[in-house]
């Protein structure tokens, strides 16, 4: 009974915080050109409002040139959301929809795919060249596996530890470095953790609720606080020295599950807001935007209309320099 007050008491304030910033997210004038402002693929999870069509989208020149939906539930009542995705090289989607992962042609024709056992789910899959992928696998063991996509054979199979019993509570993003190490966010430890590809621990950093964490070209680690609210940057050494929290914002933030460093030193940060269970109360918030090194918000998104591009998980800008088939994008 106190577990469920507890809860109840959670949500009702995280409501009424949710409704006093929305006045301010109302009467915030979205910087930057809206959906013209980068050509991007995007998805996010958990869009309830839409049962039967989580999805992908790719935006070119302010219009949705082409989407990709499943429905929020399996035929077996598995969940379905879309938590990661890249745009390949060759027009060819890789993607992440927890329940699996899967490449998708340019015609919609699903080429791959992997689905998970009961019990296990799948959070991330991010492209190795065209014809390899390294997804994480949440399950009673934690890993990461590498596929080779065109003959669907298990390359690697890496145990990552965890004290997590719940395999919901392990981790989500996970990304391979420049480097050939990985990058993954251990969400009970409260740490971002660099494993070598036997799985042995070469790096860590304290980091609660950490999302996300890619290794930038610069060396430094980017993080994302998800329920936090934080985006931070952090030298080898684990010294802050960049960071945008939720007092940084002119607006609502929610959960910040991923950041993208830009070639022009800015953060594209997702800002996924489904944590709110009043939906009709999402429609005029940011889901996505643009800030530069001293934290001037340059570019913010709220595109509920029309289009409704719906949550922000992930972001690809396709207006940036670099291969995304190998990490490229991921400086």
């Amino acid at each position: 009974m106190m577990k469920t007050t507890l809860l109840l008491s959670g949500m009702l304030f995280f409501v009424c915080v949710f409704a006093k910033a929305q006045t301010a997210n109302n009467a915030y004038k979205l910087p930057g050109n809206g959906l013209r402002q980068h050509d991007f693929l995007y998805v996010g999870e958990w869009d309830t409002r839409k049962p039967t069509a989580q999805s992908i989208f790719i935006v070119r020149k302010g219009k949705v040139v082409w989407q990709y939906s499943i429905p929020l539930r399996t035929a077996t009542g598995g969940i379905q959301e879309f938590d990661d995705a890249t745009l390949l090289s060759n027009g060819n989607i890789v993607y992440a929809c927890m329940s699996g992962a899967g490449i998708v042609t340019p015609e919609k024709n699903l080429i791959w795919q992997y689905i998970c056992a009961p019990g296990t789910e799948t959070h991330s899959c991010q492209p190795i060249g065209k014809d390899s992928v390294l997804m994480v696998l949440n399950g009673p063991v934690g890993k990461v596996l590498i596929f080779n996509t065109a003959t669907n054979k298990l390359l690697k199979e890496i145990i990552i530890p965890t004290k997590a019993t719940n395999p919901h509570g392990q981790f989500r993003h996970v990304r391979i470095t420049a480097s050939k190490t990985i990058m993954v966010g251990l969400l009970a430890e409260k740490k971002v953790v660099e494993f070598d590809l036997d799985g042995k621990e070469i790096w860590s950093v304290d980091a609660s609720s950490a999302w996300s964490a890619i290794r930038l070209q610069n060396g430094n680690t980017l993080i994302s606080g998800d329920g936090m609210g934080y985006t931070r940057e952090v030298n080898p050494k684990g010294e802050t020295v960049w960071e945008f929290t939720k007092a940084d914002a002119p607006f609502t933030i929610g959960n910040t599950q991923t950041a993208t460093r830009l070639a022009n030193g800015n953060t594209v940060i997702c800002n996924w807001i489904a944590g709110n269970p009043k939906t009709e109360e999402w429609a005029g918030t940011v889901q996505v935007f643009e800030v530069t090194p001293d934290k001037k918000i340059v570019w913010a998104l709220s595109a509920w209309g029309k289009p409704d591009l719906g949550t922000c998980t992930y972001v690809q800008l396709l207006d940036e320099p670099g291969n995304p088939d190998n990490g490229d994008i991921q400086r």
